[in-house]
């Protein structure tokens, strides 16, 4: 356990203030996109640039989904090839089809360290935590020590909400058996992940200095240089943004707007000729605390419903503390099909590359609450298998916990 003391800098600004001297001597690829930052006196600078700057011999770059850049939409293939800004190679780890996701292990050849540096926002669906454990998959398979610099659960790293991934749901969205909201670091699934999965890695991990668990990534100290939070992906703006994106991303497994293609994205949610009232105030009734909804009339200008005129609602979280963000989701999902059975629909489409399951399924880790819901049942059934699965995995994860916990569901 490190106990926090200071303001609050991540993993790259720790190693950065060392002179990167761990990574001086070795050919190092990193595993980053814009939130790979580091803060200077004169401002925020990529680590790239500092690390190379230091004398470091980057010769690689692999980027997650969404790019290097984070320019790329979701679910859109990006390709590798030269980065124009730094001038080195890029390999994307989210192209075109299942494979392109994985870090091959002779991609790795020249390299002596890989660094993993990237934001995560503190829900399993978000990618980069799968793309960091096949990254350790992969530098296993080569020997290449991987080198994770960590930084903070932006949702407070206590509280966790959320059921298990059994071996069938496995996929982008899920690929290691955490809840949907999980609370740890990036650093800590990294370890988990590595114990779990018997990978014989060298890992090393550089934990952040001053985190303080329990308080979110905007009500950090930063130590007073320029804002904590740049977006992590093109929809993801806010950290009140990540606050609800737990819930907001079950909505993907519909054909309502989850706020794609508005400002608001995960925080406005609809589609045409829905009662746009009526949907707020059974959201509010369904939640049970911490949300409050509001109806609004939006018009997204990309992806789902895009130039037409929605009716819906825009979400505002009232109560972190009381917020179960997953079960929102669901509400939002059990409310448009009780009020709008003809409008709402589940998604047809292919999700990240599997059409064989659905959606929906493939977020929850399984079909309970999808089947529960098609049938009427309500919010708690739907949820049933939350309370077991939480305890298990406090007690899997309890030996990997890189910061202490004086209270939530860790303590």
């Amino acid at each position: 356990m490190n106990v926090a003391h200071g303001p609050y800098r991540a993993g790259a600004e720790l190693l950065h203030q060392d002179g990167w001297q761990s990574l001086l001597g070795h050919r190092v690829a990193v595993v980053c996109n814009p939130t790979s930052l580091v803060r200077t006196p004169t401002g925020r600078t990529h680590i790239v640039d500092a690390m190379r700057g230091a004398g470091v011999d980057v010769v690689q770059l692999f980027g997650p989904e969404h790019g290097v850049w984070a320019t790329a939409q979701d679910m859109i293939g990006v390709d590798g090839g030269r980065d124009p800004i730094f001038g080195l190679p890029v390999r994307s780890l989210y192209g075109y089809d299942a494979d392109s996701l994985v870090l091959r292990p002779e991609t790795l050849d020249g390299v002596d360290r890989l660094v993993f540096d990237v934001q995560d926002i503190g829900a399993r669906y978000y990618t980069y935590a799968a793309t960091l454990c096949m990254t350790l998959e992969a530098c296993a398979a080569r020997n290449v020590p991987v080198v994770v610099l960590d930084r903070a659960n932006p949702l407070g790293g206590e509280r966790i909400e959320g059921n298990a991934v059994p071996e069938r749901y496995r996929s982008f969205v899920g690929w290691i058996d955490i809840p949907q909201r999980h609370g740890l670091t990036v650093a800590e699934i990294a370890a988990l992940y590595a114990a779990e999965a018997g990978l014989d890695v060298e890992l090393q991990i550089v934990t952040c200095n001053g985190w303080q668990v329990g308080r979110y990534m905007d009500e950090q100290d930063t130590g007073g240089l320029l804002p904590a939070w740049t977006p992590p992906s093109p929809n993801m703006p806010t950290v009140e943004t990540a606050v609800l994106y737990p819930g907001g991303c079950l909505v993907e497994a519909t054909n309502l707007s989850e706020g794609r293609g508005t400002t608001r994205p995960f925080e406005v949610m609809g589609a045409p000729n829905l009662p746009a009232r009526a949907l707020a105030e059974r959201i509010v009734e369904l939640t049970g605390g911490g949300l409050h909804a509001r109806p609004l009339r939006f018009e997204p200008t990309f992806q789902k419903w895009a130039r037409q005129t929605c009716e819906g609602v825009i979400l505002e979280c009232t109560d972190r503390g009381a917020l179960r963000s997953v079960r929102s989701g669901l509400a939002i999902i059990a409310a448009t099909m009780t009020l709008c059975p003809e409008v709402f629909k589940w998604r047809a489409e292919a999700y990240e590359f599997v059409d064989e399951i659905s959606a929906m399924d493939l977020l929850m880790g399984g079909s309970l609450a999808r089947e529960t819901l098609e049938q009427g049942g309500s919010l708690d059934e739907a949820t049933a298998d939350f309370a077991a699965a939480e305890a298990r995995f406090v007690e899997r994860v309890r030996p990997h916990l890189r910061y202490p916990r004086a209270s939530g569901a860790f303590s």
